[in-house]
């Protein structure tokens, strides 16, 4: 592409700069656009990678279709299904009539799906057969339908590590990695930082009538250095907070770092985890472990109960009295006795004292039970919640055991 035709893309899209990484990005886009290939474009968050999908799609035979730019990471996971591919009348609660979904709608258009990486696995094999068929199935449906769509993606996500990882097919990286577009972060774009800001400080003196705020030399010396971790959008709020909040128009490099952190660490990208380490991209990933684990230990504790469960029942049966039995589960620290004359487990610990409450004399277990709540309640003064925890049962089932023995006004 030639020197004028890049210009008039950018004057088009109001797109600043003329770093050798940002033209050859937009070239690749123009070369690609009158074509269906899939494009995929990477780049850190905050560099404008939402540029690119239009100046595609305003290139292209579909220029008069629709066009859709849907964010992947802010549908919820229980939806996005449903927003994709469109359902089928009754299919989940609140679905009182059929959709079409986004591919459905944009048919013979073109559909941008930002943040890509953060897409569900059941949804990228149903984008994978969109991307290799034009076939999808609505939530809730048995019909085949088609679509003609051009699909352009977007990532801030390492694809590699998320490959590596389980959370990202490699089949349909590979789909969308037709035509790669790599967008270079601020910090590497030199000149063009300055560049920027002049435009947004300009933008700003417009829009509130101010005067336009300019940087000494040594205040581009410092926005040169700066590492822009959060990029265009970083570079643009700063811009707006000078306008608004200095007093001088003129700023120099003490002022210019009123606004933007002075230490090193804050100039760098944060470090990688080590190998050795494991590697979670968000919350609810660390969740999903910690509840994977935990529900290993309870299948455990879950077995171990129901076999001394059996057991009584059986000794029961045959007149037979079987000593206490501690059960450990890996969650708990204190073992669960489990009273042979008891089948409940949560109870047990308030007979620990049969002996010495029945004082050699003849009590029923409802008796033993009383005398065993109204000691524990007198011990700690009243306070239920401690009683329950001294006589190992919940609270609620204490306060049951109140109310059944008629104890609601004791202390």
């Amino acid at each position: 592409m030639n020197t004028t035709e890049l210009q008039k893309i950018k004057q088009r899209y109001n797109i600043v700069g003329n770093c050798d990484a940002l033209n050859r990005a937009l070239d690749v886009a123009l070369q690609v656009a009158p074509t269906d290939l899939s494009v995929l474009i990477v780049g850190e968050s905050g560099v404008g990678k939402e540029i690119i999908p239009h100046v595609i799609h305003d290139n292209s035979p579909r220029r008069r279709e629709k066009y859709f730019a849907i964010n992947c990471g802010s549908i919820p996971e229980g939806t996005i299904d449903s927003e994709l591919f469109g359902h089928e009348k009754g299919s989940f609660t609140g679905a009182i009539g059929e959709s079409e979904g986004y591919f459905g709608v944009a048919n013979n258009g073109t559909i941008f799906l930002d943040e890509v990486g953060e897409l569900p696995l059941a949804t990228q094999a149903r984008l994978l057969r969109v991307l290799e068929t034009g076939e999808y199935i609505r939530v809730g449906g048995q019909r085949v339908m088609k679509t003609n769509v051009r699909i352009v993606a977007a990532t801030n996500v390492n694809m590699r590590k998320a490959i590596s990882e389980g959370r990202f097919r490699e089949d349909l990286f590979y789909r969308l990695n037709t035509i790669p577009i790599q967008i270079p972060p601020l910090r590497d774009r030199g000149n063009d930082i300055i560049l920027l800001f002049r435009l947004f400080a300009m933008q700003m003196a417009e829009t509130y009538r101010l005067p336009k705020i300019t940087l000494t030399e040594d205040a581009k010396a410092v926005m040169l250095k700066y590492k822009w971790p959060g990029n265009v959008r970083q570079l643009k709020n700063i811009t707006e907070q000078m306008s608004i909040l200095s007093k001088e128009r003129e700023i120099d490099a003490d002022a210019l770092h009123q606004f933007i952190p002075q230490d090193q660490e804050s100039m760098q990208l944060a470090p990688l985890n080590s190998q050795d380490a494991h590697s979670y991209e968000s919350e609810r990933e660390r969740l999903y472990h910690l509840l994977y684990e935990l529900r290993g230990n309870v299948s455990d504790l879950r077995r171990e109960v129901f076999g001394l469960r059996k057991r009584l029942d059986e000794s029961t049966a045959m007149g037979v009295n079987l000593p206490p039995v501690s059960v450990h589960s890996p969650s708990v620290n204190a073992p669960m006795v489990v009273s042979s004359f008891s089948s409940e487990p949560s109870d047990a610990g308030a007979f620990a004292e049969a002996e010495e409450i029945s004082d050699n004399e003849t009590l029923t277990l409802n008796d033993l039970r009383r005398k065993m709540i109204e000691k524990a309640l007198k011990r700690n003064n009243g306070n239920r919640k401690k009683a329950a925890m001294e006589l190992g049962i919940t609270d609620r089932t204490l306060y049951r055991r109140i109310k059944q023995y008629g104890l609601e006004n004791d202390k």
